[in-house]
């Protein structure tokens, strides 16, 4: 069997170390789509973003992708006890949780270990949580992900829990939409992940797709991004976690609608497809999403 649970669940990863700067941060957020509206490299709240000054500051998901931000190798996905073809593999969800602002710069450790498998019948999911720490060994963050891997699942193993956001029954507080670019996946490549399902037509054809998709991390700091900026006054250390369950994917020049909900102490997102959901894949949902606010 290409996934062996028994092998799999709570093995630990090697440890990685890390070090990112300013110029790394400035990357991320112009790869997740600050700075491209008209005005917005004169503006304030933009600037915090993309103008590496006293000012700058760094939305919570750049944990996220700090550990890998430097390779330039597809994922390897050399999982213990997991024998799994890339071309096979979307990304689930994924949850961060800040225990303080990230820095600018600066170096950590992140401990990783699989603490989840699960079997969804023609599919299996594979959850992994790490937990970053800097050289003094301060806890900076904790991560969370799954990944969806089609056609390893049916050995008869527990399915795992739903995990669906319920939306509140009334008109959200606020709604953004981002206009995916056409080379936003070249540009956020650069963020660490050379995945060709999201560069190469010919990657992609294999995979099922007819053309190149938007990484799912991408899709997620943009979200993050405009919530944030949307009812949060653009201050990315008012976000505690943001956690995400993605039931889409994103083609670059298609457009993203958001809608959120305040709900005191989180906010409730729901994304979708706003242009041709019908026509490609049935759904206008892309993800579901949690922001929880910093205490």
């Amino acid at each position: 069997m290409p996934i062996d649970p028994s092998i799999a669940l709570g093995a630990a990863l090697p440890d990685r170390s890390f070090s990112w700067t300013e110029s790394d941060v400035l990357l991320y957020h112009l790869g997740i789509g600050a700075g491209s509206r008209p005005g917005d490299n004169v503006d304030a709240g933009a600037l915090r973003y993309t103008l590496d000054d006293d000012n700058l500051q760094v939305l919570p998901s750049f944990g996220v992708v700090a550990p890998t931000f430097h390779e330039t190798n597809p994922p390897a996905l050399d999982l213990p006890g997991c024998d799994i073809d890339l071309q096979m593999v979307l990304h689930g969800s994924q949850e961060i949780v800040v225990h303080q602002p990230i820095p600018a710069a600066g170096s950590a450790t992140v401990s990783t270990k699989i603490s989840e498998v699960w079997d969804k019948g023609k599919a299996a999911v594979i959850v992994q949580e790490g937990e970053a720490r800097d050289e003094a060994g301060t806890h900076l963050w904790t991560v969370r992900s799954s990944i969806f891997v089609r056609n390893e699942g049916g050995w008869g193993g527990d399915r795992g829990p739903s995990t669906k956001v319920e939306l509140p029954d009334r008109e959200p507080e606020g709604t953004t939409s981002y206009a995916v670019t056409p080379q936003q996946a070249m540009l956020y490549r650069l963020c660490g992940d050379r995945n060709p399902l999201h560069a190469d037509p010919a990657f992609a054809k294999g995979a099922g797709f007819p053309a190149p998709i938007l990484h799912g991390l991408c899709s997620y700091g943009i979200v993050l991004r405009e919530v944030t900026d949307l009812l949060l006054d653009g201050d990315a250390a008012r976000v505690g976690g943001f956690s995400a369950r993605f039931a889409g994917v994103v083609f670059p020049g298609e457009t993203i609608a958001v809608r959120a909900w305040d709900e005191g102490d989180r906010i409730l997102i729901d994304a979708t497809i706003a242009s041709e959901h019908e026509q490609r894949n049935g759904s206008p949902v892309l993800a579901d999403c949690v922001l929880t606010k910093a205490p």
